[in-house]
């Protein structure tokens, strides 16, 4: 890479050059190289026709958004590279369909074709990388530029690749030993987990995963005081999601998992207090006995390295995992959104009432879908449209808002908040209860016996949280700080205690939520496909600390806010609840492949699995997926719902049977952990 660095040391760059066509870009070009004496005067006119004759011959575009325009003449003493980043970018016919941002434009003496070659091959491998593009896209100065290719290098080096390549799901034989490892591969990028976070980019993922994770820890909260008699409510979660979320971002492996309250975790606390109510125990020491039994088993899990058993599960496994709860997000968004229209036939609200929290909730989806996509447009400028689309969410929730200020004789439900910091109204008697749960108000024999239950809600835990992160460590997410499961594992363990003493809702890794954080903190190119469809790809995620940090401070700042939390409606975030379904669908190609059954064979896209595996055999692969997901689905909602774990847990052998189903290649390409590297040549 020694040429491209010296080019870029010399300044021969030129960054976001504003240029209205090919011939532009060449003049501009040969311009500053003349400038900074690359290039004889004389000579320009000469190169700048030799360029454009090569350009008339073959287009000069390879693809990745990058073309080497070159020009080889007698008078020119020495090779240049000079390297040149459009403001806008312009189709050259590149074999990707991908238009032209990056422009390496080679000049020199004839003779050098080996040197030409290899400079060809060095821009070729730079610009295959997305990391590369990534840092190239986002530099400012010369500075900039050489630190990306001092990045590159350092990527590039064996132990660094192998470091990669790392799931951190590897069994070590020794005793804590997988948790030392994700401690030591995880505090050598403590502090750029900080630093990584101030840019806009974080700013604009905070404040949508705000209102992303307050409005589900509220309504969690809810529906955890209906189903417990009023011991544990939306204060409890709220509180537990505050503190739970700091701790986490401060000693979590992975700080891109969000925690929260879910709805197996829900399901599973609802079951124990009919449990209690039966027997006639009290039901927050049970409670709490039950959470300290399950966190001792979630922290020996860590130690004993139980993560790396996540090796057995694929993406067949995930992708269901990430669906069932798409799906059940999108499902009861809408439920909640059509809620108000089934209560307006009932004449129990007014039907103006259930017509503007319609167009809130609607209005919300559709204006933070529009603004996530305005990247893709020609419109306005480039910094303006990633700052909207960054943006969108949030922009979304204000709009709608101000929008419903426009009628204020209409009612609209607020978001439903206790009046105060104070533990939740028990049920009995209206008594309050204090923070701290007396853990000893029970016989011996209760607090022995929880550990029996304690055991189904771990592997709930267990599953959950490890299957979520596995889903946020996708390599499609391209994310280099490396995995922490064990160590995750070992902190959602000791979260557990504290929650349990203090009577507050158990934690874990919340899939919908997380996947939300990550793509919000992402840069994404198009990629254009054989065929000429479209779909995004991610070059970069900020991996850092800082935004899981400050969503949990803010969480936890409206705990001293509560009445203002009652000025938003509770519609708009209903139609965010439907935005983070839909979005989070993104990329699971499981339900790309679902698509498929109702689209034209002829229109299929060109991916590595249409093009190497027959329709039949993937329309079967993908229907399993379907039953799986649907048998999951009824477990849910059946009187059942004690076995969902169990049932996850089944799907690991239910993907072992395929092996005798399917080929080896045909199965291969359908459940490859990512695209194969093939791809390259077919997609940008």
């Amino acid at each position: 890479m020694d040429r491209i660095h010296n080019a870029f040391e010399k300044n021969a760059f030129l960054l976001d050059l504003d240029a209205q066509d090919l011939g532009d870009v060449f003049r501009q070009a040969l311009v500053a190289a003349v400038n900074l004496g690359f290039i004889p005067a004389d000579r320009a006119g000469d190169v700048e026709a030799e360029l454009h004759a090569r350009e008339q011959t073959a287009s000069t575009a390879i693809g990745n958004s990058v073309a080497i325009p070159h020009a080889y003449l007698e008078g020119l003493d020495e090779p240049l590279i000079f390297f040149v980043r459009l403001r806008r970018a312009m189709d050259m016919g590149a074999p990707d369909l991908r238009p032209v941002r990056y422009l390496f434009i080679l000049t020199g003496p004839t003779g050098r074709a080996s040197e030409h070659l290899d400079t060809l091959t060095q821009i070729a491998r730079l610009m295959s990388e997305k990391e590369f593009r990534y840092d190239i896209r986002q530099a400012l100065h010369r500075e900039d530029l050489l630190a990306a290719i001092a990045a590159f290098d350092e990527r590039s080096a064996p132990e660094k690749r192998k470091a990669l390549f790392e799931d951190g799901l590897t069994y070590t034989g020794k005793f804590a030993g997988g948790l030392r490892a994700d401690i030591a591969r995880r505090s050598a990028c403590y502090l750029s987990d900080f630093k990584d976070g101030l840019s806009t980019k974080s700013l604009g993922s905070v404040l949508f995963l705000f209102f992303a994770c307050i409005a589900p820890a509220i309504t969690f909260g809810g529906l955890m005081q209906d189903a417990t008699g009023g011991w544990i409510g939306a204060t409890e979660m709220l509180l537990a999601t505050a503190v739970g979320g700091v701790i986490f971002s401060l000693m979590g492996g992975q700080p891109l998992l969000i925690l929260g309250g879910t709805g197996p975790h829900l399901v599973f606390t609802a079951i124990l207090y009919e449990l209690c109510q039966q027997f006639n125990i009290p039901f927050l020491p049970t409670y709490a006995w039950v959470g300290c039994w399950s966190a001792l088993y979630l922290i020996l899990l860590s130690l004993t390295d139980a993560s790396c058993l996540l090796r057995f599960f694929t993406r067949f496994t995930d992708e269901i995992f990430a669906t069932l709860i798409s799906v059940i997000f999108i499902v009861e968004s809408l439920k909640k959104i059509l809620a108000s229209l089934h209560e307006a036939r009932a004449d129990r609200i007014q039907h103006d009432q259930a017509f503007l929290a319609l167009l809130l909730s609607l209005g919300t989806y559709a204006c933070a879908m529009m603004l996530s996509r305005v990247r893709k447009t020609r419109y306005l400028s480039h910094g303006v449209r990633e700052f909207l689309a960054d943006f969108g969410p949030t922009i979304a929730v204000g709009a709608m808002m101000l929008f419903g200020t426009l009628f204020p004789q209409v009612f609209l439900e607020p978001l439903r908040v206790p009046d105060h910091l104070e533990p939740t109204a028990s049920a009995v008697d209206g008594a309050k209860r204090a923070w701290l749960v007396p853990m000893f108000d029970l016989p011996l024999w209760v607090c022995i016996a929880a550990a029996i239950p304690a055991l189904l809600v771990t592997v709930l835990t267990f599953l959950e949280q490890n299957i979520t992160a596995r889903i946020v460590n996708s390599p499609d997410h391209q994310l280099h700080k490396g995995p922490g499961y064990h160590l995750d594992l070992g902190v959602v363990g000791l979260l557990r205690i504290f929650c349990s003493i203090f009577g507050l809702p158990w934690l874990v890794a919340a899939t919908v939520r997380s996947l939300n954080h990550v793509r919000s903190l992402a840069t994404v190119e198009e990629k254009v496909g054989s065929g000429g469809e479209r779909r995004e790809e991610i070059i970069h995620v900020r991996e850092t600390r800082l935004t899981g940090l400050a969503i949990s401070l803010l969480i936890g700042c409206s705990l001293l806010l509560l009445p203002f939390l009652k000025l938003i409606p509770i519609a708009v975030l209903y139609g965010l609840f439907l935005y983070m379904g839909v979005v989070s669908l993104g990329g699971n190609q499981f339900f790309e492949r679902s698509i498929l059954w109702i689209t034209d064979p002829a229109l299929y896209p060109k991916t590595h699995y249409t093009r190497t595996v027959p329709t039949w055999t993937i329309h079967y692969f993908t229907a399993i997926q379907m039953l799986c997901l649907t048998a999951l689905m009824l477990v849910s909602l059946s009187s059942f719902k004690i076995l969902f774990p169990l049932l996850i847990a089944l799907l690991v052998p239910i993907r072992i049977l395929l092996n005798k189903l399917f080929s080896q290649p045909d199965l291969a390409a359908l459940d490859a952990a990512t695209e194969p590297e093939t791809e390259e040549s077919h997609w940008a």
